[in-house]
């Protein structure tokens, strides 16, 4: 979910940078000791960018200031860890910001914050979750992207009802209407994501076992020995 340019107030636009940009910059130091610590691994991050970027383009019109769509994070969440989605997920929403007029450089704080840090760190909670409890890797693709995705939108809402509160009913009310709005194309977006993410992470697994056995993500097969 992408806040569009210039719909936040200043202050807020500053304060979702300072936020957010410790994250970045640590994920950008963990993206290049990952490309270090396992160059054979560079096509899965950039296909890990690359499905982030494809998914979030996906633009639904939502309400006023924002739009509904996939996120993507929670695949790169559980292939490499939430931090490194932080980076990648800047990257993407600069790119889309230049090139597609989707979100914006202003709210980029924002949108950072909602998408690249709190998605992939809930998405990656129910990856560790499903894991710890042995049941299926394809449930927890499913539920690490679609709690990904859920999350987003519930951050979002809420940076909303934060920078425009309802006259009345105050904060809550205003949140309590972004989520009700924001809950009739996300809902169903975050379910359909989830299915993409399993097949998706089904391909990965039949073209790329080592390198997901080596990132910790799946365990070695019987006849297979890791280097």
């Amino acid at each position: 979910m992408h806040i569009a340019e210039g719909f936040l107030p200043v202050t807020h636009c500053v304060a979702w940078y300072a936020v957010s940009a410790p994250f970045v910059i640590h994920g950008a130091r963990r993206v290049i000791a990952e490309s270090r610590e396992h160059p054979e691994s560079r096509l899965l991050l950039a296909a890990a960018g690359a499905f982030t970027f494809v998914l979030s383009s996906i633009k639904l019109p939502s309400v006023t200031g924002s739009s509904s769509h996939p996120t993507g994070t929670g695949l790169g969440a559980v292939l490499f860890g939430p931090p490194v989605m932080a980076f990648l997920s800047s990257v993407v929403l600069i790119f889309q910001a230049l090139l597609l007029a989707h979100g914006g450089i202003t709210t980029l704080g924002a949108n950072v914050f909602s998408m690249g840090i709190v998605g992939p760190w809930v998405g990656y909670a129910f990856w560790v979750l499903a894991k710890r409890l042995r049941w299926n890797a394809n449930v927890g693709v499913f539920l690490a992207l679609a709690f990904a995705d859920l999350s987003t939108y519930c951050v979002t809402s809420a940076q909303l009802a934060i920078a425009f509160p309802d006259p009345v009913s105050g904060l809550a009310g205003s949140l309590a209407k972004f989520l009700g709005v924001f809950a009739l194309t996300q809902v169903p977006l975050a379910l359909a994501e989830g299915v993409l993410g399993v097949l998706v992470f089904r391909l990965l697994r039949d073209v790329a076992h080592p390198e997901l056995v080596k990132l910790g993500v799946l365990k070695p097969r019987a006849n297979q020995a890791v280097a």
